[in-house]
């Protein structure tokens, strides 16, 4: 039994060395390995999210928002919590669809944060997905930093099963919405801070790449991102 164990231990490290070797010829750095397993992680993440929006009984008029939307930005986390002093904070990737041909580009990858001063105590993590109504909150969340409520209008999205969603206001510029503990709801995210996450769009695509390359001329792209695409596309249809 401890024969086995040992010779566990010894592929296991004979694996971790190669590895190792491997990285140094090619001059991958760890940190750099790290952002690209996060950014493909934070993808998946996102798919998962967006699947259980689209799918949940309550959201119709989510789902008839986001066949209008220009964009898309989904966070699969975001934690809020302290004491005293609170924030929340999270990393999530953004969708963009051509206006013309209706399919979907992407992912970017952003963070997003904001700061709080009250009385808080305990905490909670919820999903995010803001809906980009219009163009010019498309190209406000291409921006490297980003305000919400006051570079981009932004207000919460509505909640209600088998509700009519056509008479919404489609002059705001995002909408938010959220699940926490199970429950569906709009989110609150006046004055929070979206940021380009540099790092993890260079890891994923293998270069130094802005939002605009990403989702407006489209110069790079990643069959990883297949899935979220191919459910965007279905769930959003084409441009209305």
């Amino acid at each position: 039994m401890k024969k086995a164990v040992f010779c566990s231990l010894m592929r296991a490290a004979a694996t971790l060395c190669i590895c190792a070797f491997f990285l140094c010829v090619i001059g991958a750095s760890p940190a750099r390995c790290d952002d690209s397993m996060q950014a493909r992680q934070l993808v998946e993440k996102a798919r998962i999210t967006l699947e259980s929006f689209v799918n949940a009984d309550e959201m119709d008029k989510f789902r008839v928002l986001l066949k209008r939307a220009r964009g898309v930005f989904i966070s699969p986390q975001v934690l809020r919590g302290a004491f005293i002093f609170g924030g929340s904070g999270g990393s999530g990737v953004f969708m963009a669809r051509d206006r013309n041909k209706g399919d979907w580009a992407g992912p970017a990858f952003y963070t997003i944060g904001e700061a709080s001063f009250g009385l808080q105590i305990g905490g909670d993590a919820s999903e995010v997905i803001f809906l980009a109504m219009t163009d010019r909150g498309v190209t406000a969340l291409l921006s490297s930093s980003v305000k919400l409520g006051a570079d981009v209008g932004i207000a919460v999205g509505p909640i209600g099963a088998g509700a009519d969603a056509s008479t919404a206001n489609f002059s705001v510029d995002i909408l938010t919405f959220s699940r926490s503990k199970g429950l569906y709801g709009g989110a609150s995210l006046e004055g929070a801070i979206m940021k380009v996450r540099e790092g993890l769009n260079q890891a994923y695509y293998g270069k130094n790449v802005s939002p605009s390359d990403i989702l407006i001329a489209r110069s790079v792209g990643s069959d990883q991102a297949a899935g979220i695409r191919a459910l965007l596309s279905k769930a959003a249809g084409g441009v209305k």
